[in-house]
């Protein structure tokens, strides 16, 4: 099955809020979708949504890329080959995973056509649903607390809450959400690189009393020694996000003593289904849990990492809130939820249309 045309563009999405995290406030994000259509007829979607911050790919650098190398890359080729092609599009785009996501996700979404299934049952589904947790965050402790307290409202059972920016505010802000929601609701936090090893180490002692569930990211990415030093149970419970880039990140991490007890998946900043897919597998191996997350993104890739989630056995927890945070979309379908559990369409492919 021959792809015959290629086109990508740009779309500026507006969030819903302002949203604030340890290093930066958005009020907007860029996504860059990506449609490759067959012979039959039959197109794929993909998107991507670069974060220089983390991957060091702009959103210029993302469109250039796939300015440069789509047509070439992809014209005349057969999807039935895809792990050939996802392959050249590394070799092709090794700098800008954000549009190497954007053609593994559209070429995913069209294998997943061609066979008239959903991508999960190709993957090989071993999850029928699964919680999302909805992100809080950084704001005053009343903001927060109101926050959360919405959530639940609309049915949410797990929360995320940004820290980083200020200790001492980061722990008010969690006594007082857990003061208003009770001891029944997980709360996970992710400090986005914003804490020094004391500062880290501070935070854990001051906030045992509230059974977090897991910390995520709370030292410089490349401080992966820093985080070796750690007790054993600080680290069980720590994530590696920004220093998870790729699958011999998760390989490497795996050596004692390993400095994180959860990997932090996201297509965004991997390159896509198929290296997300490589690192579910060494955690899988590793005994290392997984939660799949996400950028500020369209439906497209929250739905292709959910389909990507659902078949890791390796799959403990969710973050898949991107497309809820932003105020249009130009696609539907994918997902639906409910209660805060998210569950794929099973319609073939990603199962997301364009409006």
């Amino acid at each position: 099955m021959k792809i015959t045309n290629v086109e990508h563009w740009t779309e500026h999405l507006k969030l819903t809020k302002p949203y604030t995290i340890a290093y930066e406030t958005y009020t907007e994000v860029e996504n860059h979708f990506v449609r490759i259509e067959t012979e039959a007829g039959s197109y794929g979607l993909g998107v991507g949504a670069p974060d220089d911050y983390v991957t060091g790919e702009s959103p210029v650098d993302c469109k250039s890329t796939l300015d440069s190398c789509l047509e070439s890359l992809l014209l005349g080729q057969d999807i039935r080959a895809i792990e050939d092609l996802v392959r050249k599009c590394k070799e092709a785009m090794p700098n800008t995973p954000a549009a190497r996501a954007a053609v593994d996700i559209a070429l995913h979404d069209l294998i997943g056509k061609y066979y008239n299934l959903p991508l999960a049952d190709i993957l090989g589904r071993v999850h029928r649903t699964i919680a999302t947790s909805i992100t809080i965050g950084i704001m005053s402790a009343d903001e927060a607390v109101e926050e959360a307290d919405e959530y639940l409202n609309r049915g949410f059972r797990h929360l995320k809450v940004k820290i980083g920016k200020s200790l001492e505010e980061d722990i008010d802000r969690l006594h007082k959400i857990r003061e208003k929601i009770g001891k029944q609701i997980p709360i996970r936090v992710d400090a986005n690189q914003g804490y020094s090893r004391d500062e880290y180490m501070e935070f854990i002692q001051r906030t045992q009393p509230l059974d977090l569930e897991f910390i995520e990211q709370p030292l410089k990415a490349d401080d992966i020694e820093g985080m070796q030093s750690m007790p054993e149970s600080v680290r069980k419970k720590t994530a590696a996000d920004e220093s998870l880039l790729n699958a011999q990140n998760a390989l490497k991490f795996t050596h004692s003593p390993r400095p994180f007890g959860i990997y932090n998946v996201k297509l965004m900043k991997c390159g896509g289904i198929f290296p997300a897919l490589q690192i579910a597998e060494i955690a899988d191996l590793a005994n290392i849990d997984l939660i799949w997350g996400c950028m500020d993104e369209s439906i497209v890739s929250i739905s292709a990492a959910l389909h990507a989630a659902l078949a890791s056995p390796a799959t403990r927890y969710v973050n898949l809130d991107g497309s809820l945070n932003l105020a249009r979309d130009i696609v539907e379908g994918g997902f639906r939820l409910k209660n805060g559990e998210l569950t794929i369409t099973n319609q073939p492919g990603l199962g997301v249309k364009l409006k």
